[in-house]
């Protein structure tokens, strides 16, 4: 089985205090859990290069800075994906659902509250961490 990479950004918004997520649409692989925007890296196509569009089309955004942030492989039942994970740190434009789908601002210890595929925990787990360094714990 042919594994798909695919990149996706952990937004922070100005203030670090929270991150972007969106609803996959309910008629894709895992649709109607949330996640963090991004897409699949094309042939012959840079990781960041790949982001820098994706969030472009998916949320009409522009990715200022970026840093590479966690990589994570996942085996589902139907297929093979390579998560390759950024932390846009800033951008310019305000985020929208350009193909249709819901997208929210939440705070880090919120993320919990929300469906996410399977593949993305070990970025939920990270994120928890990074938070808990950050408050000193």
């Amino acid at each position: 089985m042919k594994e798909v990479h695919v990149v996706a950004g952990v937004i922070r918004s100005p203030d670090r205090e929270r991150i972007l997520i969106a609803r996959r649409p309910d008629h894709l692989h895992q649709g109607g859990l949330w996640e963090f925007p991004g897409g699949k890296v094309q042939d012959g196509e840079q990781p960041r290069s790949a982001l820098a569009r994706e969030l472009a089309e998916e949320l009409a955004i522009e990715v200022m800075v970026a840093e590479p942030f966690l990589e994570v492989r996942h085996q589902y039942p139907d297929k093979a994906v390579l998560l390759d994970i950024w932390q846009i740190l800033a951008f310019s434009g305000t985020p929208v659902g350009n193909e249709g789908q819901r997208v929210l601002w939440v705070a880090i210890e919120e993320l919990g509250h929300f469906d996410f595929p399977a593949a993305n925990q070990p970025i939920l787990e990270a994120l928890a961490q990074q938070a808990r360094e950050a408050r000193g714990g």
